[in-house]
């Protein structure tokens, strides 16, 4: 199993010369007084450290001992309580935080990165980070001044870690019926009562304190998702002075057993008249909480690209090494007895898919992560507006392509190393173990794609999609004249086109029959996905074509050879997608229940 190294080449390649970060973040004061290029360049080479160094080799072992419980206790496998004494140590749970509170005020295509090395080192531990910060991330837009001064200084710091607690054994993604109840108690606070699972990390040894975000309904709260209000609930009280005091009257009643992240803890949390404080207004649970959805379901996909990161280094390695065979053109190791398996086509199928998967999902999610900047940074009132729209539209891609290639990308790694992919030993049956739930939580793709399609796309007339539309449209434009270029740019065209007439087509399906929207979102997203893959990997030619020549190193090479594999040979499957669109519902909606 190769050990696993932060791509830290790649992402600088991203960060600095496809996207140019270090001139937008100057270009938004709020940015510019915190992050520099030196201090962005030292963050990622110090979390390359922590990510290979000590997060990485406690992942098979962490994976076969698991959390443990035990009459309400939970035990993190060993070495996580160390490992995150470092996350701590280096203040690396605030890396994003609010300055005013702690928290370092990186940007997120900054802090994009250090998650999908952590991500890729180890899920399972990377998770607790994550929840923190997408806790803290709601808590400092919608907590009262007095919440956020009380809990988020020692959230950004990680001595305290954070939960959100959603889903219960009747409602997951239909949040409107959850049963938790929170009963007013006469002063500021309110007693929580019900069940909540899959609660990751609710309860664990590794910090002194755990803030819980729990959604539950007020006793006259309207029926539906419009009843939901937001109650932050600690482990252990909080006194004035800042000291912890007794603890709080709810439990872990049992962690799942589960196929993956099986060294997380994911809890079944009981609240038992839990004493808890309102976050935002009374009713508004749902926008409080889907105020860090983006940054977390961004940080789900990041999670697909962290995985099929490791996978892709795993392969790598192996088909360098492994002998079997020759090569279609004859012996090339003519001193061994075979070649590496790496000179067989379909092992190079398999391994340039995963590259430009992975390198191609690296530079999206950076590309989602820069809109997410300017929307949360920018001093301009009519920017931060199209920021937020090419947020909503892009998040659900994110989520689902990312996280969909990512396990593709885990078994394609798998199918590498052929039998010895499915044992234990080289770590890949972990990877695609681990990466499934990626799809799952923080909404299942196909909710994604409900999203997407649904409330993004024929919601907003097409409106939103026509600012994505436009912006390739305008990169087309700007470089027609690249000679480099002018190739991708026209299989871009054609992509865009074809994604343009697809999206007129479903929203006249959808003006006729209420099925069209379900019938075509999961294909509309995929299509979506190829196509922004396919302006991300445009970009990038266009910063490495000047630098190929005289390129020693293969990196930039590298680069132009697998984004005209990505043209060539992935971004057709747009053309079968379309047309699955096109046709309709009819045939998908045609059997009674009784033919299935």
């Amino acid at each position: 199993m190769a050990d696993y190294q932060a791509p830290l080449r790649d992402m600088r390649f991203v960060l600095n010369e496809v996207f140019d970060a270090p001139t937008l973040w100057s270009s938004m004061p709020k940015l510019a007084e915190n992050v520099d290029p030196d201090t962005a360049d030292a963050i990622l080479e110090e979390a390359g450290k922590i990510a290979g160094g000590v997060l990485a080799p406690l992942n098979r072992e962490a994976d076969e001992q698991g959390s443990k419980w035990n009459d309400g206790e939970v035990t993190s496998p060993e070495g996580f309580k160390e490992a995150y004494q470092t996350i701590v140590e280096g203040g690396w749970n605030g890396l994003g935080g609010n300055p005013e509170f702690g928290g370092m005020g990186m940007p997120k295509m900054l802090v994009a990165q250090f998650e999908e090395m952590m991500q890729g080192a180890n899920m399972s531990f990377g998770l607790a980070p994550m929840l923190t910060a997408g806790a803290c991330l709601s808590l400092n837009a919608h907590g009262s001044q007095e919440l956020k001064e009380k809990y988020l200084p020692n959230m950004y710091s990680g001595v305290w870690s954070g939960a959100m607690d959603l889903t219960e054994p009747h409602a997951g993604t239909d949040l409107g019926i959850i049963r938790t109840k929170a009963e007013p108690n006469g002063d500021d606070s309110y007693s929580i009562t019900g069940t909540k699972i899959f609660i990751t990390w609710g309860e664990h040894d590794m910090a002194e304190n755990i803030i819980h975000l729990v959604l539950a309904k007020l006793p006259d709260a309207p029926a539906g998702p419009k009843g939901i209000s937001l109650f932050l609930v600690p482990k252990f009280f909080v006194n004035d002075d800042g000291s912890l005091g007794e603890r709080n009257s709810f439990s872990c009643g049992s962690i799942e057993k589960k196929m993956g992240i099986k060294a997380s803890a994911t809890c079944v949390m009981n609240f038992d008249g839990a004493k808890g404080w309102l976050v935002g207004e009374p009713n508004k649970g749902l926008a409080a909480m889907f105020t860090m959805m983006n940054y977390e379901r961004l940080g789900v996909g990041i999670q697909g690209i962290g995985a099929a990161e490791a996978s892709l280094q795993n392969a790598r390695e192996y088909a360098l090494d492994r002998i079997q065979s020759r090569a279609p053109t004859g012996a090339q190791q003519k001193d061994k007895a075979a070649d590496p398996i790496i000179v067989h086509p379909d092992v190079r199928r398999m391994l340039l898919t995963m590259k430009s998967y992975v390198e191609g999902g690296r530079a999206f999610s950076t590309y989602v992560a820069q809109w997410l900047d300017i929307s949360k940074f920018s001093d301009d009132e009519e920017q931060r507006k199209h920021a937020e729209g090419m947020v909503a539209l892009l998040t659900p891609v994110a989520k689902a392509f990312l996280t969909d290639r990512g396990l593709d990308t885990c078994i394609m790694g798998q199918q590498v190393f052929g039998g010895h992919g499915f044992i234990r030993e080289w770590g890949q049956e972990q990877l695609v173990r681990d990466c499934r739930i990626t799809q799952i939580y923080e909404g299942t793709n196909g909710i994604q794609a409900l999203d997407l399609m649904g409330r993004k796309v024929v919601a907003s007339k097409g409106k939103l999609f026509e600012l994505f539309a436009a912006d390739v449209a305008k990169f087309i434009q700007e470089n027609s004249d690249d000679a480099t270029l002018r190739p991708y740019l026209e299989s871009l065209s054609a992509a865009l086109e074809r994604l343009d007439d697809v999206t007129d087509a479903v929203l006249k399906q959808a003006e006729e029959t209420p099925n069209a929207i379900g019938a075509a979102s999961v294909d509309y997203l995929d299509l979506f996905g190829l196509t922004a893959l396919a302006y991300v990997w445009a970009r990038m030619v266009k910063a490495a074509a000047p630098k190929a020549e005289g390129d020693t190193s293969g990196f930039y090479t590298g680069k132009l050879k697998t984004a005209r594999f990505y043209f060539d040979r992935l971004l057709p499957k747009t053309v079968s997608l379309a047309e699955g669109i096109r046709s309709g519902s009819d045939s998908m909606m045609a059997l009674s229940d009784e033919e299935f």
